[in-house]
């Protein structure tokens, strides 16, 4: 096991640089970089993307030429300012050797600052990080403390009319995007047209260093109820029904049908023996879910309840084109991602001793 550990860890190098390879690439023909942000709001403008709009425009009626720059909104500054931009952003460097400068520094663990607000990226991601996985532990939590209790139920009613209506209650949850179920229960619960009973925004209330310990606890469920709620509602369908469907294949093996023939009680058939085989691939699974909530719904849900984490710091950073933290985020999260792969490996051969991956791969 030693050795496949090894390998996929030595396979995670090879991945996260074509990741990052693919990425930077294609920010190279991406219109509206970082010189043209700074530019924009050096004058005054709101909107760099107003710049490609064509001639129609006032900016596009400039009277000064454009090939005094190749920046469109560089209009009416003087080259001087625009070289200190490129130097100041690295890109009076051709793209290879920033590229080549971005992977060493990030090997160390070094992402640099932000090009808009003069803090390091690593410090924003941890002062994101809390609210995301809030988000993604507390929803993958309650997806799993509902869905296996209520898949091994469906399972042993198999095609009664609870197993029926809990299909029917489960899929249209799924169907429900996660938006616009963010948005109803905030018409509902947040001080819409109805109920006032949790808080609009935010993931404490602003007199939180106040509070007694128990009180920061109260709180923080408080705030943290309906996001999580937003973001659980499609993961319970896919979970309930692999449990379902992993817990029918078990019952109709004959291991089974040779523990009721020695007489063994239906409970004790269903959790002695059935459990363990039938959970294989739901437990293993667990880190892969948690990274699935962890990534999908953030920035919907984040945006919604104004919720300050990782989603709504990658989105601004991509409109910013502030790519210090847009790369930064990336090399993370498929690091993450990576290192969540092999630890669902790890988890199967954790559940079932069985599964040996070196003998396979031989």
């Amino acid at each position: 096991m030693g050795a496949y550990i090894v390998r996929r860890l030595l396979l995670i190098v090879p991945t996260l640089l074509g990741i990052m390879l693919i990425n930077f690439a294609l920010v190279q023909f991406v219109p509206g970089g970082p010189v043209e942000q700074a530019i924009a709001r050096a004058q005054g403008g709101g909107d760099v993307f107003g710049g490609f709009a064509g001639p129609g425009n006032d900016a596009g009626n400039s009277d000064l030429s454009t090939n005094d720059s190749q920046y469109l909104g560089a209009r009416g500054l003087p080259p001087e300012f625009i070289a200190e931009l490129e130097a100041e952003f690295g890109f009076d460097k051709p793209p290879v050797e920033r590229f080549l400068n971005m992977i060493w520094n990030y090997m160390r663990f070094d992402f640099g600052e932000s090009y808009f607000r003069s803090i390091s990226v690593l410090d924003l991601i941890k002062e994101k990080l809390p609210v995301s996985i809030s988000l993604g532990l507390w929803s993958t939590l309650i997806a799993y403390l509902v869905s296996i209790p209520l898949g091994i139920r469906k399972a042993v009613k198999d095609g009664t009319r609870f197993d029926t209506w809990t299909s029917g209650a489960i899929i249209a949850a799924y169907a429900i995007p996660g938006f616009l179920f963010a948005i109803l229960l905030l018409v509902l619960f947040a001080g819409g047209s109805y109920l006032q009973i949790f808080p609009l925004r935010g993931l404490t209330s602003d007199n939180f260093d106040q509070l007694s310990t128990w009180g920061k606890v109260v709180d923080y469920f408080w705030h943290i109820t309906l996001p999580v709620l937003a973001s659980t509602i499609s993961a319970f369908a896919t979970l309930t029904l692999l449990t379902k469907n992993s817990f029918l294949d078990e019952i109709k093996k004959h291991y089974v049908i040779t523990a009721r023939a020695k007489g063994l009680s239906e409970r004790k058939v269903l959790y002695g023996h059935v459990f363990r085989n039938a959970m294989l691939i739901v437990i293993a699974g667990f880190p892969a879910v948690f990274i699935g909530v962890f990534f999908g719904s953030s920035l919907i849900i984040e945006t919604i309840f104004s919720l300050d984490g990782l989603g709504r710091l990658g989105f601004e950073a991509a409109v910013a084109r502030d790519y210090p933290i847009v790369f930064g985020t990336l090399f993370i999260f498929g690091l993450i991602g990576l290192v969540v792969a092999l630890l669902s490996d790890l988890m199967y051969v954790l559940v079932d001793p069985r599964i040996d991956f070196e003998r396979r791969e031989g």
